[in-house]
């Protein structure tokens, strides 16, 4: 296979939503936990201890994700673009998820995301998934086209996202489509990495932290057996 750009997609740190268990959405003020601070450091070792040169480093608008990027490639100057923001919960912003898990449209989220959008709100705008899975998924193949014609097909470029934002990203990569979205894990302060070449999407991992294998995932009290967290998980 011919040398491509490669994409390095990174999950914002743990954050003080994740660690109320709420979903945070496009809320203010929501930044990274001590936790989550630890975590990234040790996700910027592994790039430093990789020899990685980093051609492209962006993020989404929120705090929690910018205080990540700076963590992770100290010095290097992030580019924020709108577009690899959370999707937009609407009226579920803010909620706690063990209220989300009693409304009809968890289940629409879980077993037919295609067709799920969030409720409108007066303070928060509301988007459907298949908006956000498109939103982000041309955002990052936009991007990848720019690093390689700028930087060369050897380039690694990193985004610092969201977890349904680069569960869409990586369920589109693998085929599934946004049907597939429920099917992907994404752990804060994980690298996930893709590659297109030839027309082909290749994941080449998901959720990676270098940590110990976890035995448990996501918030069990609060969410159904087999139903994936909204947001990506409070762990």
């Amino acid at each position: 296979m011919d040398a491509v750009a490669l994409l390095l997609l990174v999950r914002h740190g743990h954050s003080t939503a994740n660690a109320d268990a709420v979903l945070a959405g496009w809320s203010e003020g929501v930044g990274l936990t001590d936790r989550g601070r630890t975590d990234v450091g040790r996700l910027a070792s592994r790039l430093t201890d990789a020899g990685t040169d980093v051609a492209r480093l962006v993020t989404s608008p929120l705090q929690r994700c910018r205080e990540t990027a700076s963590l992770l490639l100290p010095g290097a100057s992030a580019e924020v673009v709108d577009d690899l923001g959370e999707c937009h919960y609407g009226a579920w912003t803010g909620r706690p998820i063990a209220e989300l898990v009693s409304e009809p449209l968890w289940r629409t989220v879980q077993d037919d995301p295609s067709t799920a959008r969030f409720p409108d709100s007066e303070h928060y705008a509301a988007e459907s998934l298949a908006e956000m899975a498109e939103r982000i998924t041309s955002t990052v193949r936009r991007i990848d086209a720019e690093v390689e014609a700028e930087r060369g097909p050897d380039a690694v470029w990193v985004a610092v996202s969201h977890g349904d934002p680069i569960k869409a990203v990586l369920a589109d990569a693998m085929g599934a489509g946004l049907a597939g979205l429920q099917r992907v894990h994404v752990d804060p302060a994980s690298v996930s990495v893709v590659r297109w070449s030839g027309g082909r999407s290749m994941v080449m991992a998901v959720n990676s932290s270098g940590g110990a294998i976890r035995t448990h995932q996501g918030a069990a009290k609060d969410v159904p057996a087999g139903d994936n967290t909204i947001g990506g998980g409070t762990g």
